[in-house]
């Protein structure tokens, strides 16, 4: 392109850019900034509007430990862990796909009492017939219900002697953090001994696998590699997915 050429196109281009550039800067929306900041209250009703922020934003940081500590999570994670460890299938199914299981069923098992909290504690606070205190025995009730459901009365009189409180009359007078502690260790107990079941027909085709393979002299060989795939195809014959899952959710009944 010639020198004369090239100016004219320089002077049309930026001719251009004057005339669209303003009208563009006019036309964009407003970006709105969000701003965090701490200032001086102009009241109570400031002081208690923050402590609340904070107290929603700090339930939100503790979800993940409330929902492991107060639901069913705890048992169906670990009993999924041993079957991975029975099948010795190493990363198989992955820790992602193990976690997302655990979850779903956690919200299927747990569904019925979230929806009841739901119904006696967050929707009338919400709408202003009850206070925060009502609201939250409300809620708290019903995951209640399903822990003591869940909990060995050895399991909870260890922390209640642990914590040198009074011999409860109820089970209205065991304290939420009390109950937590025996849940959880309960729900370690049972998922162990379902592991144990898990890994008993396992362990008898290594057992057969092992002494083949001694017999026939092929001790260099790993006894493993040999029974996995004979541990797998057992657990697709029998519907070994469809039979652990139905066990477990019928044990929270």
């Amino acid at each position: 392109m010639s020198l004369p050429y090239r100016n004219v196109a320089l002077a049309i281009i930026g001719a251009l850019a004057a005339v669209l550039l303003p009208h563009a800067a006019q036309a964009a929306p407003l970006i709105p900034s969000v701003n965090v900041g701490i200032g001086s209250a102009n009241g109570p009703q400031d002081v208690a509007v923050t402590l609340q922020v904070m107290a929603v934003l700090t339930i939100v940081s503790l979800a993940p430990s409330i929902l492991i500590m107060t639901t069913s999570f705890v048992r169906i994670v670990v009993v999924i862990g041993f079957l991975r460890n029975a099948l010795s299938t190493q990363n198989v199914p992955p820790n992602q796909v193990v976690i997302a299981l655990s979850l779903f069923l956690t919200f299927y098992v747990m569904a019925p009492y979230w929806g009841e909290a739901n119904e006696q504690g967050i929707q009338p606070y919400l709408a202003g017939e009850i206070t925060q205190e009502e609201a939250l025995t409300n809620t708290v009730a019903p995951l209640r219900e399903f822990m003591f459901k869940q909990t060995r009365e050895t399991d909870l009189a260890l922390f209640v002697n642990l914590s040198d409180a009074e011999r409860p009359e109820s089970q209205e007078d065991v304290s939420t953090f009390t109950l937590i502690p025996a849940f959880l260790i309960s729900e370690l107990k049972t998922a162990f001994q379902i592991g144990f079941l898990i890994y008993i027909p396992f362990i008898v085709i290594d057992m057969i696998v092992a002494s083949t393979l001694m017999s026939m002299g092929m001790m260099m060989l790993p006894p493993v590699m040999i029974s996995l795939p004979f541990k797998i195809l057992l657990f697709v014959m029998v519907d070994g997915w469809h039979l652990l899952i139905k066990s477990l959710i019928v044990s929270f009944k």
